[in-house]
């Protein structure tokens, strides 16, 4: 998040796309809600009708996978009414004009074509967005874990920018993090291209940096050395397992046999290892390919950070010990690292923070463990100067406006389709997401009693639909894909519209990863859970 959950709190505007906050991120959702109560303006964008949505001052029913024609809907009306902040984006901002020549394709006419929102609703968020300042942006999963997941979030900056509502406080641009700690990982280098802190791999500097570091040569110096090649993502391995130009595969707290599109798959890559290792607190679907399992210490059995999606890192505190042999990641890695001959010096998580990423990372410079009590600290934080402008952490990023980039860069963007879309034979449109009482793929939550909060999936599908298909309520229909089918209970509700089916992916038999499609994003191969065509059937 560019911003912070405490300027929720006074903020004027929200504008919320592809988010259900109430289910997956409740706290955030209760924020919100508590400054609509105070007066804020409420805008939501989402194929469904949620509880958020109902609260909307203004509500877009998008059709799946129409974000950028509709975001560019908008824009449009901004720029061709001349209701955008000229003043930041000349000051500012950079490549206004290749931006807005993509943005003229869209008008509101185009764009509700494309999206099913209707011309005066696109007209009338556009007035809002211009007339209430600043607005904050948030959106999650709905807009990333598409074919065009980066376009989407592009067009989301292309507008925040446009408005002047970045580097301001209660405005921004807020991804709220899918999981505890997505944020935190991404912080530390587990990305194919970075180092901790954001340090591009192919970066010189950087190399040499890590390199004297960890004790390491340039690449091709030494049998321990860098590459300056950016490494491959967690598809591309799981692709590259059954020809073996993946040999070995070590997979850490993911239970990737239920999280990742198409179950069936996904299996046969993971029976396809050479060798598998899976280290979890907990037996998974998973595990079962596994040809050794470490068993690690959940987070109340060890010391170490979070870091959330408003940059805050936060201590997390041992307070029981682990069960049989488990122990803490950061113990296991070092030890595997130990066997294959590297010592590592940091032998707690205090010394990893305070001798490796504190030093490492610029934008943890002023974070040391000991200052992490009470609420912690965002970064960047870059200094231990009392003094200093960042030491007590920096709450909203890009302020006045001052890029890391230096100026804003606008990028043009055209819309482009879901990687399958509904026909004949597949005639509806299967989304899918989380519901409020389970937890991905219920490792944790399904072992704490929740089962008895919900206890099945179900595909929630509209009146019309159902009157249609002569189904009725809690009756088990069959959804199948071109990649699968599931036996699950039907849930007739309103949040739904017609042509549309929702699922989660909580339960392993009724799985909605048995249907979903394979494709990914082609820059950060993220997958495309968002949309595929399925069809449904009474049995």
């Amino acid at each position: 998040m560019t911003n912070s959950f405490g300027e929720f709190e006074n903020a004027k505007l929200f504008f919320l796309t592809g988010t259900n906050m109430t289910e997956a991120h409740p706290v955030a959702s209760y924020f919100v809600k508590q400054a609509v109560k105070k007066g804020a303006i409420l805008i939501v964008a989402d194929p469904r009708k949620h509880d958020l949505a109902k609260k909307a001052d203004i509500f877009a029913q998008i059709k799946v996978g129409t974000d950028v024609a509709f975001l560019n809907g908008i824009m449009y009306v901004l720029i061709e009414e001349d209701l955008y902040d000229k003043a930041y984006v000349q000051a500012n901002c950079t490549n206004f004009e290749e931006m807005k020549a993509s943005i003229l394709h869209y008008p509101p006419e185009r764009a509700a074509e494309i999206s099913g929102v209707a011309v005066e609703t696109i007209r009338k968020i556009a007035h809002t967005l211009a007339s209430v300042k600043p607005g904050m942006l948030c959106y999650t999963l709905g807009l990333t874990e598409h074919t065009c997941g980066v376009n989407n979030v592009m067009s989301v900056a292309n507008l925040q920018m446009l408005l002047g509502n970045v580097g301001v406080e209660n405005g921004g641009v807020n991804p709220l993090r899918g999981q505890n700690n997505v944020q935190g990982a991404c912080d530390m280098g587990a990305l194919p291209g970075t180092f901790v802190g954001y340090q591009s791999v192919a970066n010189p500097e950087s190399i040499a940096k890590f390199a004297q570091a960890w004790g390491m040569g340039p690449a091709g110096t030494s049998p321990y050395s860098l590459n300056p090649k950016i490494g491959i993502t967690m598809p591309e391995m799981l692709a590259g397992l059954p020809d073996r130009k993946i040999r070995g595969f070590f997979i850490v707290g993911e239970n990737l046999a239920n999280s990742e599109p198409n179950i069936a798959h996904v299996e046969h890559q993971l029976s396809s290892a050479e060798f598998l290792v899976v280290c979890d607190i907990f037996p998974t679907e998973t595990t079962r390919f596994a040809h050794v399992i470490l068993p690690s210490a959940a987070w109340s059995e060890s010391e170490g950070t979070y870091t959330n999606s408003e940059r805050r890192v936060s201590r997390v505190r041992k307070i029981k010990q682990a069960p049989g042999l488990a122990m803490p990641g950061w113990w296991i890695a070092k030890e595997i690292a130990r066997r294959m001959g590297r010592e590592w010096e940091s032998n707690s998580a205090q010394e990893i923070w305070d001798n490796e990423v504190s030093k490492l990372g610029p934008a943890y410079a002023g974070i040391k463990y000991a200052r992490l009590e009470n609420d912690g600290l965002q970064w960047p934080c870059t200094t231990l100067d009392p003094q200093g402008a960042s030491y007590l952490g920096t709450k909203f990023l890009h302020k006045g406006g001052k890029f890391a980039r230096g100026q804003g860069l606008f990028k043009g963007i055209e819309w482009t389709p879901p990687a399958e879309v509904e026909d004949k034979e597949y005639p509806f449109v299967l989304s899918t997401g989380r519901r409020l009482y389970h937890y991905h793929t219920r490792t944790q939550t399904g072992r704490s009693g929740l089962d008895q909060m919900l206890s099945e999936e179900t595909a929630d599908i509209s009146q019309a639909d159902a009157s249609c298909l002569g189904i009725a309520a809690g009756e088990y229909i069959q959804v199948s894909s071109r990649r699968g089918s599931v036996r699950v209970k039907a849930r007739i509700t309103d949040q739904v519209p017609q042509g549309l089916v929702w699922m989660a992916f909580h339960f392993r038999e009724s799985n909605a990863n048995w249907l979903t499609n394979n494709v990914f994003d082609p820059l950060t191969k993220t997958a495309e859970y968002k949309a595929c065509a399925v069809k449904i059937e009474k049995i």
